[in-house]
């Protein structure tokens, strides 16, 4: 059994992970924690029966970072695996001065929170498992949810897989009825009509539910002020064009 700690002030969190490996043959939560003086005095105390703590950087009182540093004075070595909604340069470059070498972005399924402590347990002190990057769906994703556009609706869906489309196929910028639309009716067994109506209801909830500031970050200049609106092309392919930036400057495959 992989003895697991998890130090995470996410109750929520808490309860779901503990449901989630109660049956589970491989991982067994031994103590969670809200906060890293909590953690840090249970794994000082446990710390020769502790395979892997999963560790949240954000929390009351002490967090992450603190915890750590405690850990490094105290020599308590234990394998550390960080979950974080931040991937900054600066926050890699902290767990990094910290000795961390495992890192998971949340949210993530727990399956594969799963494999990665698996991997954290099972791999040599001596290799480094580069920090998650988000991959092209991730960021496009996140973008979506800042513009005000809600996951449950048709219209998220496709603008995600026409975004990642146009920014695959760059040549088909010019050619969204013709080319664009029919891919993503034919992959949801829909019209293509029904497609352009879904994308376009998309952008007007996301108009309706976000500041004119934020349209205005995202499309500036190709946005005016009299019609308010972008169409569904110059959504798309703005939308495209920021995350064929976003992909060059975090160095994404």
């Amino acid at each position: 059994m992989i003895r697991l700690v998890i130090v995470d002030d996410n109750a929520g969190l808490q309860s779901f992970l503990e449901e989630y490996f109660k049956d589970n043959e491989e991982v067994e939560i031994l103590y969670q924690a809200g906060n890293g003086e909590d953690g840090l005095r249970f794994i000082e105390r446990n710390k020769d029966n502790i395979d892997v703590i999963l560790l949240d950087l954000i929390m009351p009182k002490n967090d992450g970072i603190w915890m750590l540093d405690e850990m490094k004075k105290k020599q308590i070595k234990v394998k550390v695996l960080v979950q974080s909604s931040y991937n900054s340069p600066e926050i890699i470059q902290k767990l990094s001065e910290r000795g961390v070498k495992y890192m998971i972005l949340k949210p993530y399924e727990p399956d594969m929170l799963y494999k990665k402590i698996k991997e954290v347990n099972d791999a040599e002190k001596n290799i480094k498992i580069v920090p998650k990057k988000e991959n092209i769906e991730e960021i496009v994703v996140k973008m979506l949810h800042e513009l005000g556009i809600p996951s449950h609706i048709k219209g998220f869906q496709y603008i995600k897989d026409s975004v990642i489309f146009v920014f695959k196929n760059r040549d088909c910028m010019g050619a969204v009825t013709k080319e664009l639309y029919p891919e993503i009716a034919i992959k949801y067994k829909t019209t293509v009509p029904r497609v352009e109506r879904a994308i376009r209801h998309a952008i007007e909830v996301s108009c309706n539910r976000v500041e004119c500031s934020v349209l205005h970050d995202y499309f500036g200049y190709s946005l005016s002020y009299e019609k308010s609106r972008p169409t569904n092309s110059e959504f798309l392919t703005t939308i495209a064009d920021r995350l064929k930036f976003k992909v060059i400057d975090e160095k994404i495959i």
